[in-house]
């Protein structure tokens, strides 16, 4: 029997043919088959394949066993001892399609739930006492394993203990803030009502989470290990089951219907992780990257479900919901205060995803803004409308209007289309080099612009933060490399220098017997900039830092587990333009507005802080020093909300776009284009952004007076 493996990308065309000996497919077990199939097709076709040895065994092991029990909540430090004869034989297990390890771990792991299941009713049957003085960590990492069963289900009464007082103290606050705002007579609910309310919502959370356990199949926990597996090559190579494809799809579309975010699960938390552009969350600026989602609930008086038990796709389920409905989530902040959010469930306004401008105008000068959130493209036809066509638009529009300067605004925008950056670079560059792509194998490919002319040579300045990704870094690299502009934002970008390709993996074999196998999702190329170094890890790193609510958080391609190393090849052949030396000026001129701008002071606090509670991984489980730990998380997050009564000096004015507006504006248009405008008046990195171009623009506006006088 032969595998069979073609793949196709832009830049690369790799066919390989695999030779398996006939048994393995006469061998039932679709696992094992999965196995081998999974880590040739690894070996020959990821970027950096790995040598699978002892280290990759226990790196797979670590992961593998955090995967099936991040908190600790279900195995024994005996199970654990038990596992680790294979701790180092993973390997060996791999070579030869063989699934003992997790035969035992599945088999384990299966029967400490039932344990679970069978004693979690008794210890909700009896009310807790949040009068006495006990603690709980939630820095799982750091703790041990049950011991026996008596340990285990103190650990499960602790925690359950502390579930039902997130809820009581959430039921105990919002009673009294309700009575201060009530003057009429009315019955309160005692605290033991309370504590009983509380406790009964956590039990029927738990029985939905083992109704969900149980619906669960071998083959779902079967993924889990495999990604163990193939997540050691990179973060980004993910085995992919045929339903988990399905939803991998979806979220690429770029159609969604639902809150607009897309969510993680890590640690047992539901993480926002990406803000959807166009959604009613980055509409309405409700969620932050980073926060945690708690509870879900249909109505504001409805006892939030906690969805931390849940699999991710049960949690998701929950928050999505038709256009025009509501769902109330009970959020944790990044910064530790805990809110409930209502949202209007809608779906994404694809014309929000689009480029747009702004102008700028500070008394007799006028600047120009783009906001460009993602690098689309028709990938079916190039000719359509893409991020490309449309920034040039937006430039052209934007000469008409003479303006000074322009600022581009790649903050939040996670890449797309790597021609349309190409295309983008050259409206500012005479032709050469953007970006050097070296794929499996070492072939080694520089993606240039070939269009001598330039649209935009003037003064420009580039927003970044550490969301910026991929196409958003390779764009912001050249026009650094090319000292073209001023980058000005978070420390660095996301640091994100990898393609993916999904493939099928029943396009390998001939003669499969077993339906749909499945895709993987691999790393095959990396991006370099001009000058050589890699933007992974690295990004790029902005000449002007502006501090953020992240400054002290770990965020980025760095953060995640196993990713592609930094490195460096030799740089292109590209002239960069001479430095000018009013960009040394005007840089300094920008750190000393930033070291006495109060509100830069007030956010740096804040990041500090937010370091400090991500920090605090002790909870007390005595009401009255959990209710004091809120407060004391208020009172300082009040202190920051000065921020917000920052407002520019400068006046914003969008300019319109006939193609999708038409000669008669809709008043939907106008509303969303006039709260955008609202928007820019109160960011003060945007205020700063023209602070910069505003000394750039005077600078190169003296430089061509003396040009033209001599």
């Amino acid at each position: 029997m032969r595998l069979i493996g073609i793949l196709a990308s832009g830049i690369i065309s790799v066919i390989v043919f695999f030779e398996l000996s006939a048994n393995k497919f006469d061998d039932p077990n679709k696992d094992k088959l999965l196995v081998e199939l999974v880590s040739v097709v690894l070996d020959r076709l990821h970027y950096d394949p790995k040598i699978i040895d002892d280290n990759f065994s226990k790196s797979v092991y670590d992961d593998y066993i955090k995967a099936i029990d991040p908190q600790k909540r279900f195995l024994l430090k005996s199970d654990i001892e038990k596992f680790d004869q294979y701790k180092l034989l993973i390997d060996d297990q791999i070579k030869s399609s063989s699934i003992d390890f997790f035969n035992l771990t599945y088999e384990t792991l299966m029967s400490r739930v039932d344990e679970v299941e069978s004693f979690y009713m008794d210890i909700l049957d009896n009310p807790f006492d949040f009068n006495i003085d006990e603690n709980l960590t939630t820095d799982f990492e750091q703790l041990d394993y049950a011991l026996g069963l008596n340990d285990k289900i103190s650990i499960w009464r602790k925690r359950l203990k502390l579930s039902t007082l997130d809820g009581f103290a959430t039921k105990k606050i919002v009673q009294e803030e309700k009575d201060s705002l009530d003057d009429s007579e009315k019955e309160l609910k005692s605290d033991i009502e309370l504590e009983i309310e509380s406790r009964n919502a956590i039990l029927e959370n738990l029985k939905d989470f083992f109704d969900f356990n149980d619906d669960l199949e071998r083959k779902d926990w079967f993924s889990i290990y495999l990604n163990s597996i193939v997540n050691q090559f990179d973060p980004h190579t993910v085995y992919l089951a045929p339903q988990a494809k399905d939803v991998f799809d979806q979220n690429i579309s770029g159609r969604f219907q639902g809150i607009g975010a897309r969510l993680l699960k890590k640690n047992q938390q539901v993480e926002i992780a990406e803000i959807i552009i166009g959604g009613p969350v980055w509409r309405d600026k409700l969620l932050n990257v980073g926060d945690l989602i708690l509870g879900v609930s249909q109505n504001p008086d409805e006892e939030a479900v906690d969805i931390s038990i849940m699999k991710l796709s049960d949690a998701v389920d929950l928050i999505k919901g038709e256009k025009g409905t509501k769902v109330y989530l009970m959020v944790k902040r990044v910064d530790g205060g805990i809110e409930q959010v209502e949202i209007t469930r809608d779906i994404v306004e694809l014309e929000e995803t689009y480029a747009k401008s702004s102008l700028i105008y500070q008394e007799s000068k006028k600047y120009g803004f783009i906001t460009l959130p993602s690098f689309y493209v028709d990938f079916n036809d190039y000719g359509q409308r893409n991020a490309a066509s449309d920034i040039k638009k937006e430039i052209l529009k934007l000469k008409n209007e003479n303006v000074n300067g322009i600022i581009m605004d790649l903050r939040g925008n996670g890449g797309g289309s790597l021609k349309t950056a190409v295309d983008i670079t050259g409206f500012f560059i005479d032709k050469g080099p953007v970006v050097q792509v070296k794929s499996i194998g070492g072939r080694k490919e520089v993606l240039k612009d070939t269009d001598p002319s330039v649209i935009w040579d003037g003064p420009l300045v580039i927003l970044v933060n550490e969301f910026s990704a991929s196409a958003s870094e390779i764009l912001a690299a050249a026009l650094q490399d090319y000292n073209r502009a001023i980058i000005i934002g978070s420390k660095q970008t996301y640091g994100k220098g990898t393609v993916q390709n999904v493939l099928s993996l029943n396009q390998f074999i001939s003669g499969n017997t077993y339906g749909e196998l499945g895709f993987i999702k691999l790393t095959t190329d990396k991006f370099y900039r001009i000058s050589g170094g890699s933007t992974q890890l690295e990004g790029v790193k902005s000449d002007i830092v502006l501090p953020n609510r992240y400054s002290y958080v770990d965020i980025g391609e760095r953060d995640l587990e196993n990713p592609l190393s930094w490195d460096q090849i030799n740089s292109a052949n590209y002239s960069p333009l001479n430095k000018q030396l009013y960009y040394d000026e005007s840089l300094e001129n920008s750190k000393n507005r930033i070291s006495k701008n109060e509100f830069f002071n007030i956010i740096n606090e804040q990041a500090k802080w937010v370091k400090e509670q991500q920090e605090d991984n002790i909870v007390s489980l005595n009401y009255d020093n959990y209710k004091m730990d809120m407060d004391n998380n208020k009172k300082e997050s009040e202190k920051f909300k000065k921020i917000e009564d920052f407002k520019s000096n400068y006046k914003f004015e969008w300019l319109r776009d006939n193609r999708i507006m038409g000669d008669e504006i809709p008043d939907e248009i106008i509303e969303r284009r006039n709260r955008w405008i609202d928007d820019l008046k109160k960011d003060l990195y945007v205020d700063e952004a023209v602070n910069i171009l505003s000394d750039l623009s005077s600078f190169y506006l003296n430089r061509l007076s003396l040009q033209e006088n001599n």
